[in-house]
Order: C-alpha cells, then sequence, then structure tokens
C-alpha cells in the first residue's frame, strides 16, 4: 500500500503529495511520522492506493501512525483546496487549522489514570496491619484512585494487596472537562410569536444564509438554541461562534443546560489537555455541538446542520495571521458542502451583511423588540465640553455620577465602559513634549499604577516609569488620557463604599479569568464592573439599570472608514447591556462632539437610518462596498531589505495595473501608519480596486516576494488599517 501525504511544512517548495510505503492501519486522514530530507517530521495522509507511480526503491516506509480513528475528517481536504486556492497558503499551512496546536506538534496526548478496585478477600498475616486497613478502605470504597489509594496506605502495602490479588488495578482514560462549574437546570423556555416565527423562517426558506436582525434583549440566543434543538433531532450536528472568549462561558452554560455533554467548548483560554479533549469528543461523536470564537468554525464535526455566528459584524472573526480568512467566508464553504444552514445574528449587522439581506440574498429576519416587552434603555448625552467649562476636570460628567449614585441607592448595578486599559493612554513631558514609546513598536507606552510601569500593549514589553523627561530632564511628567485602571481608582473615590470589579486584558489572566470576574458580578458580589470591550456585548445581568460611556466618540476620529459604523454598532451593543430585567435601564453617553450624526441615530437606536446614511456616504466616497480596499504588507527585521522587497512588490503590481487602469481608484506605496512592531518594520502597498477580479495575481505576487527574512502577506478590507 502507497500514502499520499503532505508533509507539515509551511513552504511552497514542498507544496506537494509524497508517497511513502504504509500498511492497512495508515487510513486517510491520519496524521503520520515520517523521513524526509534526513530528519523525521509530521505529516497528513491525504490518500491510500494500492500502486505507485515511482519504483520501489525510491520509495521509503511511514515511520508511525498518531490516530485511530482518523484525524482529519474528509470535509477538512475539500475546505484545505478552497482555502489554498483563496488565500494562497501551502496546503500544510490550511491544514493547521483543523487541529489544536499542541495535538499537531506532539505536546499533549490523551490522559490515562490508575484506578484500584475490591476484587476478593486474602489472608493477612497480623502484622500487615497497613495491607487490613487498604484493603478494607478499598473494599468499602471500589474505584479509588490508586495514587491516592497510595499516599493514604503507603504504595509497599497497596503493592502487596495487587501482588496478592485482593485488588485489581484498572487505567482508564480520563476527560478533562473544562469549566465543569458553568452548568444550570436544563429548563427550555417557551417561545414567544416573534421568536416562533424567526425559527420557522429558519426552517422553511430555502435561502443558505439567514440573517436576524434584533435589538438587544430580544431573544436571539433562544431562537439559536431551538434551531440546534431541531438539527440533533435530525440526527445532525451544529456550531456555535461566539466573537469573545468571555461570552462562551455563558453560552456553555446555556447549551449544556439543554443539551447536557453534547456540547464541546474549543478556545484558546484553554489549557491544552482541555482543548484536546474536547476536540476528541466532537471528533468521535460524543459532543455535537462546538461552541467557541472563531477558531471554532474548523471544529471536526461531520453531518452539521447549523451554524451560527452571534454578533456577526464583530471584527474579531476576521484572522490577523496566515491564513487571513473571514469566518463568516469559511462557514460559507462548510455550510454548502454540509447543506446546511448558516445563521447570522446581531442588533448592530455589518454594512455587508445588511446589504446582502436587503438585496434578497440572505433571509432577512427582523425582531423589533426586547423579548420581556421592555423599553430599550433610554441614553443620556453628556456634553464633556460643558463639564470642562463648569469646572469638572474628572472622567465623569454629573449626569454620570448622580445616575451611578441612584441605581446604587436603589440597590441595582452599573457597567461602565472604556475602550482601553490601564492607567493612561499616555505619558508626556510638558517641558519640552516628549511622549514615552516603545523601544520595539512605533506606539505610544500606556501607564500601569498598580504596577508603577508603563506596557507596550502591542508587544508586552515593560519599562520602568520615567522619573524624568530622558530628553530635557525635567521632572514635569503629566498622564494624558484615562484607562479603566484609572476609572476604578476614581470610582473609588467618588463611592467608597461599592464594590468594583475591573475587565481587561490585564485582569482576566488564567483560563477562567472571564469566568470569575462574570460569575462575581452576576451573583452581586460586586456593584460596578469597569472594562472595555470584553463586557460590550452578548451579556445579559438583569440587575444593571445603568450603563456610563466614557469617551463615547472616541472611536469616530479614527483614520478608518468603518469609524462611523463601529462608533454606532459599540454604542448600540454596550447600551444593550442595561434595563434588560425589571426596572428600566438608562445610559449616560459622554462625549466632547453631542451633534455628530451618529451619536444621534444611536441615541433613538435606529439602525435602518444609520444605515442609509453609511451606504450614501460610502458609495459617494467610494469605499467598500462600492470598492475593495486592498493592502500588500511587507515586514521584516532589516529595513533595507523590507524596502527593496516593497519596490518589489510595488512595481509587480503596477505592471498589472498599467494593463488594467479601469480596476484601480487608488494605488500608492509607503511606510505603514505604525512604523514598526515587535521590532519589525512595517511597509505597505496600498490601493482601492472595484472589485475582486485582479487579487488572485495580487496575492501571486505576495507569495513569490515572501521569504525567511521578510514577511509579504493580503489584507481585504482590513480592520484596522494602523
Amino acid at each position: 500500500m502507497y500514502a499520499k501525504v503532505i508533509v507539515d511544512v509551511a513552504h511552497s517548495e514542498v507544496d506537494k503529495q509524497f508517497e511513502y510505503f504504509c500498511d492497512d492501519s495508515v487510513k486517510v486522514g491520519c496524521r503520520v511520522k515520517v523521513p524526509f530530507g534526513g530528519r523525521v517530521i509530521d505529516g497528513f495522509v491525504v490518500g491510500v492506493s494500492e500502486s505507485s507511480e515511482y519504483p520501489p526503491e525510491k520509495i521509503k516506509s511511514i515511520v508511525s501512525v498518531f490516530d485511530e480513528p482518523p484525524a482529519l475528517i474528509g470535509e477538512c481536504f475539500s475546505l484545505m483546496q478552497s482555502i489554498c486556492k483563496r488565500y494562497r497558503v501551502p496546503k500544510a499551512v490550511a491544514l493547521r487549522l483543523f487541529l489544536p496546536t499542541e495535538m499537531r506538534t506532539g505536546k499533549v496526548m490523551e490522559l490515562y489514570k490508575r484506578f484500584a478496585y475490591f476484587k476478593e478477600e486474602v489472608p493477612l498475616k497480623r502484622s500487615a496491619k497497613k495491607q487490613a486497613e487498604a484493603l478494607l478502605f478499598i473494599k468499602q470504597n471500589s474505584g479509588t484512585e490508586f495514587s491516592a489509594l497510595c499516599n493514604a496506605f503507603g504504595r509497599a502495602a497497596v503493592n502487596s494487596l495487587v501482588e496478592k490479588g485482593a485488588i485489581e488495578v484498572v487505567s482508564k482514560k480520563i476527560n478533562r472537562n473544562p469549566m465543569v462549574e458553568v452548568s444550570g437546570e436544563g429548563v427550555q423556555k417557551q417561545l414567544t410569536p416573534d421568536q416562533e416565527n424567526a425559527v420557522q423562517s429558519v426552517e422553511n426558506s430555502e435561502k443558505r444564509v439567514h440573517l436576524i436582525h434584533g435589538v438587544t434583549g430580544s431573544g436571539k440566543t433562544e431562537i439559536y438554541l431551538n434551531i440546534i434543538a431541531r438539527q440533533l433531532q435530525r440526527g445532525k450536528s451544529a456550531i456555535f461562534l461566539v466573537p469573545e472568549i468571555s461570552l462562551t462561558p455563558q453560552m456553555l452554560s446555556q447549551l449544556r443546560e439543554r443539551f447536557k455533554g453534547q456540547a464541546a467548548i474549543l478556545h484558546s483560554g484553554l489549557s491544552a489537555g482541555e482543548r484536546f479533549d474536547e476536540w476528541w469528543r466532537l471528533r468521535s461523536g460524543e459532543a455535537k455541538i462546538a461552541i467557541g470564537a472563531r477558531s471554532a468554525i474548523f471544529a471536526p464535526l461531520e453531518n452539521i446542520g447549523a451554524i451560527i455566528i452571534d454578533e456577526e459584524h464583530d471584527s474579531s472573526y476576521f484572522s490577523e495571521s496566515s491564513p487571513r480568512y473571514s469566518t463568516i467566508e469559511i462557514a460559507k464553504m462548510r455550510a454548502e458542502y454540509n447543506g446546511a444552514k448558516l445563521i447570522l445574528g446581531s442588533a448592530t449587522p455589518s454594512v455587508e451583511s445588511f446589504i446582502m439581506a436587503s438585496e434578497g440574498k440572505y433571509n432577512l429576519i427582523t425582531l423589533t423588540k426586547r423579548i420581556n416587552k421592555r423599553p430599550l434603555p433610554e441614553i443620556i448625552i453628556a456634553d464633556m465640553r460643558r463639564e470642562v467649562k463648569r469646572g469638572n476636570a474628572s472622567a465623569f460628567s454629573k449626569a454620570l455620577r448622580e445616575e451611578l449614585s441612584s441605581a446604587l441607592e436603589s440597590g441595582n448595578q452599573a457597567i461602565i465602559f472604556l475602550n482601553r486599559r490601564g492607567y493612561s493612554q499616555t505619558v508626556i513631558c510638558q517641558d519640552c513634549g516628549y511622549i514615552a514609546k516603545c523601544e520595539n513598536c512605533d506606539v505610544t507606552l500606556t501607564y500601569h499604577s498598580e504596577e508603577n510601569l508603563l506596557k507596550c500593549h502591542y508587544c508586552g514589553a515593560k519599562y520602568r516609569m520615567l522619573p524624568a523627561c530622558p530628553d530635557c530632564g525635567g521632572r514635569h511628567i503629566r498622564y494624558n488620557g484615562t484607562g479603566t485602571q484609572r476609572v476604578v481608582s476614581d470610582l473609588k473615590e467618588l463611592f467608597p463604599n461599592a464594590k468594583i470589579l475591573r475587565m481587561d486584558n490585564d485582569t482576566v489572566s488564567g483560563k477562567d479569568g472571564h469566568y470569575k470576574i462574570l460569575k462575581q458580578f452576576a451573583e452581586k458580589k460586586a456593584d460596578i464592573l469597569v472594562g472595555t470591550q470584553m463586557i460590550a456585548k452578548g451579556h445579559d445581568f438583569p440587575s444593571v439599570t445603568l450603563v456610563g460611556i466614557l469617551d463615547a466618540d472616541m472611536s469616530l476620529h479614527f483614520a478608518d472608514y468603518r469609524s462611523g459604523e463601529r462608533t454606532f454598532q459599540l454604542i448600540t451593543q454596550v447600551s444593550g447591556r442595561s434595563g434588560r430585567a425589571g426596572d428600566k435601564g438608562k445610559v449616560v453617553l459622554q462625549t466632547y462632539s453631542p451633534e455628530n450624526y451618529i451619536l444621534r441615530y444611536a441615541v433613538s437606536y435606529d439602525y435602518k437610518g444609520f444605515f442609509a446614511n453609511e451606504m450614501a456616504l460610502r458609495k459617494s466616497t467610494g469605499f467598500p462596498p462600492y470598492s475593495l480596499i486592498c493592502r500588500v504588507m511587507v515586514t521584516g527585521t532589516d529595513d533595507k531589505l523590507a524596502l527593496e522587497t516593497l519596490k518589489s512588490v510595488y512595481f509587480a503590481i503596477d505592471d498589472i495595473r498599467k494593463e488594467n487602469l479601469d480596476e484601480f481608484i487608488f494605488f500608492n506605496k509607503m511606510h505603514s501608519p505604525i512604523k514598526k512592531i515587535q521590532g519589525k518594520v512595517r511597509y505597505q502597498v496600498l490601493m482601492r480596486l472595484k472589485g475582486k477580479k485582479l487579487l488572485p495575481q495580487i496575492y501571486d505576487i505576495a507569495v513569490n516576494n515572501s521569504s525567511a527574512h521578510t514577511l509579504v502577506f493580503v489584507e481585504e478590507n482590513p480592520n484596522n488599517l494602523s
């Protein structure tokens, strides 16, 4: 027998199939060890045949086989072809997406533990007291872990009982179950007429993709669960994606309530062992529902009936490493392959998705009311310009302080949202204007008061706080801007009796970091939750009646054509955390631009008005979806080499442009706005195209110019143009 193997090397020169001798144990989809170039490396079996075109003396044998059953399912190879064609990556890079990293590198295996069972009474000497105690114990507690038994009575005594046949030791596979404390009561809620209509619309529509546009609190999650239940009844499986790891425990709880052990969780916050076991539960068919963030779209499920992408507008659904894929695009591939339904849900759909729905390409389902018929929270605009004129230099407006005081006196909870972490955004010398920047990245450092350190949020580098300016020696150092840490400090001064939690990337370390903070807040062990984007969407806290949004207009001023859309989405999403149960909710939106049209639409929850205005603006300016922004990035540690590569890329694309002038709206080469990150210089060729016609050629140019020293890659409508 001959196996066709793709070696696990991400290089175009070996991006092909190699043949090896194999026996009957080798199946398509197995991971194997093979001799290659004088060493033994990993590979993926993509085919098995009884004959070969090559002479036997030139064919080597597979060294070992990893998996039974095969790790990769048949769909992987179909998706691999599509991903390689679309994103111009080697086959090995595409196949890696389907396996947990530690599993692929062999750093994690199945966990086995030994257990002791009572077998039969045996005669013991009077002096063998420990043996007698151990035998009595195991007789009453058969199935005790062997190591625990040895710790209690001594290994010599226990081993003696094993030799005499009194105890039998059995090795058993143990599943490392993540978040075992996340569970529920299994209560299925009665659907409202609007929810039932939504479920029926998904069930009966012939369209592959469905967009559920429902206001915050309209019961989208219950619709998702009902759709999943119907697919399971048909013997199918489902994938449920959420944008933030912080949302996963909440969704996992609801899935475990309804579907018990059929739900498995996949995300980067798990330990390697937990991710390995959860992955195999899905691969073996023990679990039928995969829940997780972006990478869970590659879950090893067969016969998929539904793929659900909650908060579909979120930028986290776009990969920022090779291959730079769109999760929705991969979901469409899997839905097509399996004949599955793809359900996108959001209170603020992306402009691209809403266009598709408006044009009838998606099935549009609209939910305009909250599940409990509660009104959407009232949004109060606080003009921070007036606060400054009144002499208020704090981060909190008078309106927010008053509403916070009222909420706390009523025994309710509040959320304070700020889209940045740390104590202050920048550290500036007031004498000469020096701004503290990272040595490895072209970005300002953020001050963290608890550690008295300056940190880079791009590479993680830490610096001592400056006692004086390194440029002029001046000691007038000012903290500019406000971070989450500073907000907590200020709140403690305003409300000394309030219990405050902070949730950002600095406070959620560890695999259960998100869950522990959210659990404390849900159990009302804190009065105020201060956080960044990870608290802005999806969470349901019945006692929250107030949301404060600090610097609401900050994202409006980013140099990005999506800045208005993202600001509207963010305000709507974070506002939706308020007033979801009993008391009416309120939102205090602090801004220095109260007259901005985006804020007016957000205050009235007018998505359709925002959408119409945004589309008119983009059409007049020729921005997506009326064009395609394409960026070819060149990065490397050697500035001269990166610059030479940039020129090579630029002139190669320019040759294409000269033959296709009608396809180009804009074309230029330049430094990236952030010139250096993690010690690597960054250049870019930026263009605006009328469509995707030339993308394959541009991808080929990027691949051909990439090297071991300089990385070149393509981004389409990049989420971040910095």
